[in-house]
């Protein structure tokens, strides 16, 4: 089936365009403040001139911590600076879906990008915990605006053939971000007292990027259809599609698809929840929590943490980050070579095995050599570079899978009258787990030890295989045609009726899918 949808998408007009591609990085270099506060947070939280101002009892709790390796940064206030953004960042998603169709997506972008270069600027500028808090969630409700908006921007406007690697680009530039910040952190923590406030301001930097450059676009043509604004939708679509392609079918599917969203608008949370969407509210809710549960997250965040708990020192520990951020920049780059032709349950399927079988090695060598019988010692060098290695594994495998995979799957699956819905919840979904485990990390890790890693092993081993089972492949696929993808889908099948097995040729009507 996929296939010949996929056919029916070479019958639009237009390719990629030089239009195209620039309104889309604008997009896509959203994911640079998601990236650099991922990047930035972990660095300062072992970074010694930050403890020394505002959590000195961590400097102090080091000391008395050498006889247990896994406990020497177990502070709760201290991951409250991480954690902080996660649950801003929930709620913002949540709010943002519900004014995108009043204001559109690339306000809500330029929205997020404001809110974000207002919270670096409060936070180079703390003097107390209670301003670093307050900071943070600033950028939080920065990354919930645009991590909602951005990956449905780049769907909605990329070619249905290249729509994973456009869209994929978001994580692209998360992952620079991320190279950025940690970059920043390896040479500001050789700055005694204030380096960690140039590391914080920096995230300025990409804020103004995307305020700028969110001055510069026009909306998607499903967001201004969606809006009553049908003359500037076309004109849009035109723009990006080329001057001489024939966008008429693709706009008439788009007309027609907002068309069906408003003969049916009853509230889209509301819809989420009815019988002909719980196969989507299904996917909304598996997708963040697998992401999430995969523990890159933790990794991400705290891998400088990780590596000073194993005997790194603070350079040495940012140093590691930065290769593990360098490795999944080049995953990340590579799977916007092959998220379109492999299709996206290879790359699920593949990228999980390697990851599980990365992390069942990474709790064996810390069992075996990190803090055994509770000595105090740190890992034997030749052992903390293999944890390296394993650790570069996992990421590589992550960034070639989950990590664009978890960006481009929900921002494609969903018809038109849930989209932001779908979109925000699976985001809030996300960041809410995001914050617990950034929360508890460091005191799971403390309890748990080596053992944390199996944890998520078996969460990875769950995900691959609900994957396998459970979701289609959308490579290819027009979004107007996505329903019929499920209806085709040995499971969904039975509930999901195409009452138009026809449709997917430009032009014509979308099927009911009933439940």
């Amino acid at each position: 089936m996929a296939g010949e949808v996929a056919a029916a998408a070479r019958e639009y007009g237009g390719g990629v365009t030089a239009s195209v591609v620039v309104t889309c990085l604008m997009a896509a270099s959203c994911g640079l403040i998601f990236g650099y506060d991922i990047g930035v947070s972990g660095g300062l939280t072992q970074m010694e001139s930050f403890l020394n101002k505002f959590f000195p009892e961590v400097l102090i709790g080091k000391q008395g911590a050498k006889r247990d390796a896994y406990c020497r940064y177990d502070n709760q206030l201290l991951t409250a600076f991480t954690s902080s953004l996660y649950i801003a960042g929930m709620l913002s998603s949540l709010l943002a879906s519900r004014v995108t169709r009043q204001v559109g997506r690339q306000n809500i972008m330029l929205a997020g990008g404001a809110l974000f270069l207002a919270g670096s600027a409060l936070n180079a500028g703390a003097v107390n915990i209670a301003m670093l808090i307050i900071g943070r969630m600033l950028l939080g409700f920065g990354v919930g605006f645009t991590a909602q908006a951005a990956p449905l921007y780049l769907a909605e406007t990329a070619p249905a053939r290249w729509r994973g690697a456009f869209t994929g680009a978001y994580n692209v530039f998360l992952v620079v971000g991320a190279v950025a910040a940690n970059t920043a952190n390896y040479f500001t923590d050789r700055i005694p007292i204030w380096g960690w406030r140039v590391s914080l301001g920096l995230a300025a930097v990409p804020a103004t990027v995307i305020v700028v450059g969110a001055l510069f676009v026009s909306d998607t043509p499903s967001s201004l259809v969606l809006r009553g604004q049908t003359d500037k939708a076309r004109a849009s679509l035109q723009r990006i599609r080329g001057a001489d392609a024939d966008v008429d079918a693709e706009f008439k599917d788009i007309v027609r698809a907002v068309e069906e969203a408003r003969r049916n608008d009853e509230g889209a949370f509301r819809r989420v929840c009815g019988k002909g969407y719980r196969h989507y509210l299904l996917m909304m809710v598996a997708i963040p929590t697998f992401f999430d549960l995969t523990g890159m997250i933790v990794i991400a965040v705290f891998s400088p943490v990780l590596f000073r708990t194993v005997g790194f020192n603070s350079q040495k520990a940012i140093l590691g980050s930065i290769i593990l951020n360098l490795v999944s920049l080049c995953s990340a780059i590579a799977s916007t070579f092959v998220i379109d032709r492999a299709g996206r349950r290879v790359l699920f399927l593949a990228g999980g095995t390697v990851m599980m079988i990365s992390q069942v090695a990474v709790s064996w060598i810390m069992a075996e050599h990190l803090g055994k019988h509770h000595a105090a010692a740190t890992m034997a060098r030749g052992y903390a570079v293999g944890l390296l290695a394993l650790m570069c594994l996992f990421t590589a495998s992550f960034g070639m899978s989950w990590a664009p995979l978890k960006w481009v799957v929900p921002s494609e699956i969903y018809p038109v009258e849930i989209r932001s819905a779908g979109q925000a919840t699976t985001i809030s979904i996300a960041l809410t787990l995001s914050f617990a485990q950034t929360q508890v990390f460091i005191s799971l890790l403390c309890a748990m030890k080596y053992a944390i890693f199996l944890f998520y092993a078996g969460w990875v081993l769950a995900m691959t295989v609900f994957i396998a089972l459970f979701l289609p492949e959308t490579k290819g696929v027009p979004l107007e045609a996505m329903r019929s993808v499920w209806a085709k889908h040995w499971y969904w099948k039975r509930f999901v009726k195409d009452n138009n097995a026809s449709w997917g040729r430009p032009g014509e009507l979308p099927p009911t899918v009933s439940l």
